[in-house]
């Protein structure tokens, strides 16, 4: 397991796990839906993936946004592979909604559509709500 797998809550946090991938629910929800795709890979550039490892990115992506927009309106995706902390390949996947959307009692505002998502304004979810979207989401996964 590599520093970025770990230090997003691997294996407690995975919604899904390819043979190349692992996506995870990201403990600072932006906005509803908010994933980790993270390389299993040791490397720490993305110039460093195998062909292989690089092959498999679309279906992953392709997977997490059908699942994402069944429970929710996306409109857009936004993938941040910003790596400053985390050394290993991954990316911040941002669900973007022109409205607010709400699971159970739970509403999720998008503060900053259209414009960048603002990464320091996230929705502050218990345990037990981040647990939540990390089920809803694996339940609404088809690979």
């Amino acid at each position: 397991m590599n520093a970025t797998l770990q230090r997003f809550g691997y294996p407690d946090s995975v919604i899904k796990e390819y043979v190349h991938w692992v996506v995870m629910v990201r403990p600072a929800q932006v906005t509803l839906g908010c994933t980790i795709i993270a390389a299993k890979s040791a490397c720490t550039s993305l110039g460093d993936l195998t062909p292989e490892e690089g092959a498999e990115l679309p279906q992953v992506i392709g997977d997490f946004e059908r699942a994402v927009r069944r429970i929710a309106p996306a409109l857009k995706f936004n993938y941040l592979a910003l790596m400053m902390v985390d050394p290993n390949p991954h990316f911040h996947a941002i669900p973007r909604y022109a409205a607010k959307v709400h699971i159970g009692q739970t509403a999720f505002a998008d503060a900053a559509f259209p414009n960048p998502p603002d990464l320091r304004s996230v929705h502050e979810l218990t345990a037990e709500q981040l647990e939540d979207v990390r089920r809803l989401l694996a339940q609404n996964w088809q690979a």
